[in-house]
């Protein structure tokens, strides 16, 4: 670009200046040496290198802007990535609810009840700090309930002497305990209901009647949690499980609430209507998960059954299968990290954005996977290092505020597109178009570094700096193949470059009509140039809505002092420039007549948009 910059200026002096047919070598070698570092010059206005620092500065003024919506943002992409989310993959406690676990129902007929309370003391690795419980929120809400019954676990605890202990894993769903209670060692074990009745002796009139009672429970969104027990010799000291010779002794079930997030079903319908799909990936029951899924919006009568399933049974399916299936589901219950992992994998796989959270080490590869992994910030920091933002508040609603970020940002990045290219496209052709008219220079070197300066910089702390809007909620995802430069930017980057040529090249033609063209009519082209981009920037601020320039605009105080930074700029220029800018002072009255000349640039773009908020009213 430089090189055709460079002949077209070369090209216009060879036809029309005598000076290519002297013998003044010195003056030829200068006007050369001039015409090069104007094409120079040029090519840094036509390359946009304004946009890896428009870009960065969004970035890191969203990532601010974010945590103070609860989204700590961990990997600077995220921001972006967020907005192009089509999958929301999510656990339920903690995001979807309160994570403030309660014991609502404690069913142990005809146990031990003394030996119960040990089996819940000794079999656990939670604390109490005062009512605040530390470490797993299950065995706390436990521990918080042996307290509301007045018991004192820690005393249990001490009494009871641990041998043994087996923790607590995704894969296995239980935890084992040996402890010694009141000189007699006991193996004591609290899980999933399911997994603990397998390795309880229990006739089948029993079992039924504990799936019909757990049933109850999940049917109310309930967490449900079995003990088993069986005494041991005094020298057994650790043990092989299996269900067929394990003959443990149910000692009861607790049924466990956790309240819903209040803000979370409008933020999944928020969700939904911008098109993306919520899917429950979690550890509990298919009934429990079900009953959350309704509450939050996302299960109704008309759902299929296929679009739920545990995790055991999606890793039974085949991969073609399992490919078909993630589209359809909605929730998976007793899901293992792997099952988590494929499918988040095969949800890739279609061409899905997919943004997974989670808080357990077990986690981590599902968020390492994902496009975005959001780690909850009462998480482990396993789960945090592999994520690229954390959740401060645990919210399922911080994560629609992050996708409204998102899109927002990208709005703002074409918004900053569209306004560059505008000045280049208006300064490219108009280096072409001054020759033609006869003027050598109708922007001179310094003139164009500040046009770039405004464009590459104030425009871009401008741009980046709006907030978001909540209409881009109302859109559905971009797609991954989409070019940033859509069919309507690249015609109104067009047209409007065109018309502004278009008006700039008349002055220039007129002037030179009029005699020769002086510094004072070369001071006005340069200012009524500038003009024209300063109310451009008023249409840059609301490409891609149809809400007025002047929607929010005392609270966008970036673009304001921006916009009085290019005025007082150009003022500052134009009246002390001088030699080194090519200008000389204009009065008030030519000052008004300009800014008035070049208004209808921003009346003009209120006029379309207005009517474009008729044709989409309701």
């Amino acid at each position: 670009m430089a090189v055709a910059a460079f002949v077209i200026f070369l090209g216009h002096d060879i036809m029309t200046n005598s000076l290519w047919h002297t013998d003044d070598y010195l003056r030829m070698a200068e006007t050369v040496l001039r015409y090069f570092m104007v094409s120079v010059t040029l090519i840094v206005m036509a390359v946009p290198e304004g946009l890896p620092m428009a870009v960065t500065l969004a970035l890191a003024l969203n990532m601010r802007r974010m945590l103070k919506s609860n989204n700590l943002v961990r990997k600077l992409h995220a921001c972006e990535t967020m907005g192009a989310v089509t999958v929301i993959c999510t656990d339920k406690t903690g995001t979807l609810t309160q994570n403030k676990m309660q014991v609502q129902e404690m069913w142990a007929e005809g146990a031990d009840a003394g030996l119960l309370r040990a089996a819940i003391a000794a079999n656990s690795t939670a604390e109490l700090d005062g009512d605040k419980p530390i470490g797993n929120p299950t065995e706390g809400a436990l521990l918080l309930w042996m307290h509301r019954e007045g018991h004192d676990y820690r005393r249990l605890r001490s009494e009871n002497g641990v041998v043994w202990q087996l923790p607590f894993s995704t894969e296995r769903k239980y935890m084992a305990t040996i402890a010694e209670v009141q000189g007699r060692r006991y193996l004591f074990m609290k899980g999933a209901p399911e997994i603990v009745a397998r390795y309880c002796d229990m006739g089948e009139a029993d079992r039924a009647a504990l799936r019909e009672r757990l049933l109850g429970y999940q049917n109310k969104a309930m967490r449900t949690l079995a003990f088993a027990c069986k005494p041991l010799d005094a020298s057994v000291d650790r043990v092989e499980l299996s269900p067929a010779d394990a003959h443990l002794a149910l000692q009861g079930v607790a049924a466990i609430s956790d309240p819903l997030r209040t803000e979370v079903p409008d933020a999944v319908r928020q969700c939904r209507k911008a098109g993306i799909d919520v899917k429950i990936v979690t550890g509990d029951t298919s009934a429990t998960a079900i009953e959350i899924a309704r509450q939050i919006g996302a299960w109704d009568d008309a759902t299929p059954a296929e679009a739920q399933i545990t995790g055991p049974e999606f890793e039974a399916l085949g991969d073609d299968e399992a490919y078909e299936r993630a589209h359809v589901l909605r929730v998976m219950s007793r899901a293992r990290p792997t099952d988590k992992q494929r499918l988040v994998n095969l949800l890739q796989k279609r061409g899905e954005v997919v943004a997974v959270t989670g808080d357990g080490t077990n986690d981590a590869p599902a968020l390492n996977h994902a496009h975005v992994g959001l780690s909850l910030g009462s998480g482990t920091s396993v789960a945090k290092n592999a994520s690229d933002m954390t959740l401060i508040d645990d919210s399922f609603g911080s994560i629609v505020r992050a996708v409204e970020w998102g899109r927002s940002l990208y709005k703002n990045i074409q918004r900053f597109i569209f306004f560059q290219l505008v000045v280049n496209v208006t300064a490219l052709l108009l280096v072409l178009g001054g020759s033609i008219a006869g003027t050598e220079l109708p922007l001179t070197i310094t003139q164009i570094l500040w046009v770039n300066l405004i464009m590459d910089t104030f425009a871009a702390m401008a741009l980046a700096s709006l907030p978001p809007s909540h209409e881009v909620m109302d859109e559905k995802p971009r797609k991954q193949s989409d070019f940033i430069i859509n069919p309507h930017m690249a015609w109104a980057i067009c047209s409007v470059g065109i018309l502004f040529f278009a008006a700039l090249l008349g002055m220039l033609v007129w002037f030179n009509g009029r005699g020769e063209v002086t510094v004072g009519q070369l001071t006005v082209f340069f200012t009524v140039f500038v003009m024209l981009q300063w109310w451009n920037l008023f249409n840059a601020k609301s490409l891609g809505s149809s809400h007025s320039a002047f929607h929010g605009f005392f609270e966008d105080k970036g673009l304001m002092i921006v916009l009085l930074i290019i005025l007082v700029g150009q003022w500052i220029i134009v009246t002390y420039g001088g030699r080194m800018f090519r200008t000389e002072p204009l009065t008030a009255e030519t000052w008004g007549w300009i800014i008035l000349c070049t208004s209808p640039v921003m009346i003009i773009g209120e006029l379309m948009r207005a009517v474009s908020r008729l044709k989409h009213r309701p």
